[in-house]
């Protein structure tokens, strides 16, 4: 009996959704719109399943028809991944690449690099995923995760992209109201603007105070009436003036240089959070995780003068 599911459909049904329509595909194959649709037609009897919904001009996939697709881009990217590293591929950049970030940064920044780095590598395709939460590493879900601060687990690779800083702010009209703090302490009695994401305690704010063994850390249990899990809001709530934010260098510097937002307990040090890509061992070698992280830290190590806000 046939089996369900041929190596040589998962090439051809990847061109096909990617194409758009049965005569696209036909010319990018090299065949006949007749022969795309008659293998087609072999897959759905072989399945038992439509994968795609034709009408005169356009097609769209089924649910099974996008489910196929996933796991079909996964399979060929492996295979891609393999050849690399046994060497029998060229060292050029291709298959698939999946890609998770954090909602604001994801949006703000690592977008922005997925597009130039698919002009440069057009034999790469990218699916990019942005969550709330980092994705647990453990799991097989993603080539590469941009994260802040470097992960625990000795299980993967965790290489620096750019030094990022955690710093407290506040628009001047909410210090001018409120007062400026003088000391960590004096946060308690402050409106703080409330961040829910990864794994850290919510609402504890860690601040060290001098250097080396003079070093000391304390930890402030905020309060405040605002609480969000997108930092990008956090931000704007802070611009409105609603009370003093813990965030990201990268989300607030244009801010911290137009005066909008005024740097607090400028001599206190808190958390860094610098930026990594983390993936796992076994995709170091591939050329396509390889080129991605090469150029995502060309491009994030260089002058951000315009940057643009990003949420961690």
């Amino acid at each position: 009996m046939t089996p369900g599911i041929q190596p040589a459909d998962l090439g051809f049904f990847s061109t096909l959704a990617g194409a758009g329509s049965l005569s696209a595909a036909a010319r990018e194959l090299g065949i006949t719109t007749p022969a795309v649709s008659k293998h087609l037609a072999l897959m759905e009897s072989r399945l038992g399943v439509a994968l795609v919904n034709r009408t005169t001009r356009r097609m769209s996939l089924t649910p099974e028809g996008e489910l196929y697709l996933e796991h079909a881009r996964r399979i060929l990217g492996e295979i891609d991944g393999m050849a690399e590293i046994l060497g029998v591929a060229k060292a050029t950049p291709k298959g698939l690449l999946r890609v998770n970030a954090t909602l604001g940064f994801g949006r703000s920044h690592v977008a922005p690099i997925i597009s130039k780095f698919v002009r440069k590598h057009p034999e790469v395709q990218v699916q990019l995923q942005l969550s709330v939460n980092p994705p647990a590493l453990t799991e097989d879900l993603f080539d590469i995760c941009i994260r802040f601060g470097a992960p625990p687990d000795s299980r993967v690779i965790a290489r620096q992209l750019a030094p990022n800083r955690r710093l407290l702010c506040a628009a001047p009209a909410y210090l001018a109201k409120h007062g400026i703090p003088k000391v960590p302490n004096d946060l308690a009695k402050h409106n703080c603007i409330g961040i829910r994401q990864g794994e850290e305690a919510y609402g504890v704010w860690r601040l060290a105070s001098g250097r080396g063994r003079s070093a000391t850390t304390e930890s402030v249990r905020t309060r405040g009436n605002l609480t969000t899990n997108d930092g990008e809001i956090a931000v704007s709530w802070a611009l409105d003036g609603h009370g003093i934010l813990m965030r990201a260098e990268w989300d607030i510097e244009r801010y911290l240089r137009n005066g909008r937002l005024v740097q607090v307990l400028p001599h206190c040090y808190t958390p860094d959070a610098d930026i990594y890509a983390v993936y796992p061992q076994r995709h170091q070698l591939a050329a396509r995780v390889r080129a991605f992280v090469d150029f995502a830290a060309l491009v994030l190590q260089q002058p951000r003068a315009s940057a643009s806000p990003a949420a961690a």
